[in-house]
């Protein structure tokens, strides 16, 4: 099973050595995005703008190997401040329909960039 490497420049470059994502012929596996536009390089301001942002990343990555977030399977969210996570659900709500993902939701000490939310799927690409 071959490794192939999905980009898009509708979403930012990597800040380190890998890849936007990964696939096999079966799952998609997303790197964590943050709230960078990718048109200027800027960080959002604010939860829920970094949040919206980072969603529209991850949906650009996922659509770049052909499926949309109806295929996520595993969605993993870090928050700077498990404070933030009414105001980041709501915004998930915006990309994600019933049935939805499974999912997991943690605080973390700090994100890269000072970014407040980062978000990374696991996608089935199956026929």
């Amino acid at each position: 099973m071959a490794k192939r490497i999905i980009s898009t420049q509708e979403a930012p470059a990597a800040l380190g050595y890998y890849s936007q994502a990964t696939a096999t012929d079966a799952t998609l596996y997303c790197s964590g995005q943050i709230g960078i536009r990718p048109d200027t390089g800027e960080l959002e301001h604010g939860v829920e703008a970094q949040a919206r942002q980072a969603f529209r990343n991850l949906e650009a990555v996922i659509a770049e190997a052909g499926r949309s977030t109806a295929q996520v399977m595993k969605l993993t969210i870090f928050l700077a401040s498990i404070n933030d996570f009414a105001v980041v659900n709501r915004v998930m709500g915006e990309f994600f329909e019933a049935p939805y993902p499974a999912r997991s939701c943690l605080a973390v000490a700090a994100l890269p960039k000072g970014a407040l939310v980062e978000v990374e799927a696991i996608v089935d690409l199956a026929p």
